[in-house]
Parts: C-alpha cells; structure tokens; sequence
C-alpha cells in the first residue's frame, strides 16, 4: 500500500541534524498524552546500534541465530532482530510493526526522503537550506524565525509547545479528511461506471 493512501495518520518530523528533533518529541508526547492521543514513534539511526546487553539471555539467543527475538517483561516488550546486509530501513514494513497496536498518531522521526507528510523543523543559525521549498510533502514548518514559506506550507514557531502541540493534535483530522474525500470520489466512480 503506498503510505499516501496509509490509513494510519503519518506524520514525519523532518530536519537537519542538530535541530531538535528528538528533544521536540520528548517535550510534545507527554501533552499529545494529556489529550488522549496514543502515539507511536518510529525513529531513524543513522548508525548501528543495540538496545541489547551482551551477556543477557535475549542478546545471546539472537546472537544465537534468533530471528526475530522478542522478549516481554510486564512492563515493557522488546522486538529485536539482526538486519545484516539489508539496506536502509523500510518504513512501510516498520509501520506494519505498529499497526497491531493501534496508535491514534504515528510520528515518524527521519526517514526524510520518504513521501509522507511532514512537518519540517527548521534553525536558520544552522546555516541549513529549508527542505520545504523542494519536497511537496512539508505541510508546515516550525521555525526559531519568520521564513518565507512556498504556498500551502503553514508557518509554526519552534519555540511554542503549545501550539506545536496543537497543530499535531489535530493531524489525525487532517489526515482523515483527504481519505474520506477520496472514498466518496471512488464510491462515485463506481457508481458512474455501472
């Protein structure tokens, strides 16, 4: 399925390096949580890296040749599983991994190359050009200053939880709009083709 017809609500939050991406999530879930919004996060590394300790059963059974190994406590489950010789992460199948969980809202941290909706974080002082300007799939961006955005992109400050917090809050409305207006326009082909 192409993530533009997803019927979870995407929301990548894109930006250079050094921006803030992660920091911006840290603060925003707890008061997308204050509002009822379960969302789920899925991260981009750029590196290697392993939530595993070496020594510890799970990390000797995958080690071991599990594939994938999954280990669940009561308070927390863990899927791990070694991907040598794939290339980069593919971030349908890491959406069909949440899925089951039903999240209201899937915020997507990296993967800016991808064409799902995003809401660019941008610091002019890093000397960085603004990706809105050439990736159609920028809705907004948030800013540390005033920039002059392409028509259609929403201007937001960087600097303002509580309306980033709104904006984000009211993406699953958004994002469910443009579907329903596409399965009325399918249910009105359908008609006018019998």
């Amino acid at each position: 399925m192409p993530l533009a017809a997803e019927p979870l609500p995407l929301l990548c939050i894109a930006a250079y390096s050094g921006t803030g991406k992660t920091t911006l999530l840290e603060a925003l879930l707890p008061r997308l949580a204050e509002r009822g919004i379960r969302a789920a996060v899925i991260k981009h590394a750029h590196h290697q890296f392993d939530i595993d300790q070496p020594g510890k059963d799970s990390h000797r059974l995958r080690e071991a040749g599990a594939a994938p190994m999954l280990i669940a406590s009561r308070s927390r489950t863990a899927l791990m599983m070694n991907t040598p010789g794939q290339g980069e992460p593919d971030l349908a199948a890491l959406i069909e991994q949440v899925r089951p969980l039903a999240p209201d809202l899937v915020l997507i941290e990296g993967f800016k190359a991808w064409p799902v909706p995003k809401l660019e974080l941008h610091r002019p002082v890093l000397g960085k050009p603004l990706r809105a300007t050439e990736d159609p799939w920028v809705k907004a961006v948030a800013s540390s200053a005033p920039l002059a955005l392409p028509a259609g992109v929403e201007a937001l400050s960087l600097d303002d939880l509580e309306s980033l917090t709104d904006w984000i809050a009211a993406w699953p409305g958004r994002w469910s709009k443009p579907r329903e207006r596409l399965a009325r326009q399918a249910s009105a082909d359908q008609e006018a083709s019998t």
